[in-house]
């Protein structure tokens, strides 16, 4: 790697508000902000929206869409295209 180029890559904590989780890791990213983690050390925080402790996806509480009639509907309204003539 190229010297004096590259951010510093040092641990951060990225705090969900949504789901009230907190996660130490390493990032590039800044903040002004810092907490004290569990180790006893201080770290600089960054709070996100959402993350895999609140996204619907990873909870298992995402809505399941109903797509099987979609294209029912879709013929219904239009009619059935098709052949130019």
């Amino acid at each position: 790697m190229k010297p004096g180029i590259h951010p510093e890559y040092r641990p951060v904590v990225f705090r969900d508000r949504a789901a009230d989780h907190a996660f130490l890791t390493r990032s590039t990213a800044t903040s002004d902000k810092t907490i004290e983690w569990e180790d006893g050390n201080t770290y600089p925080v960054i709070d996100v929206e959402i993350s895999s402790a609140s996204h619907p996806f990873y909870t298992g509480t995402q809505r399941v869409l109903d797509t099987a009639g979609r294209v029912e509907r879709f013929e219904r309204r239009y009619g059935r295209g098709g052949s130019k003539q």
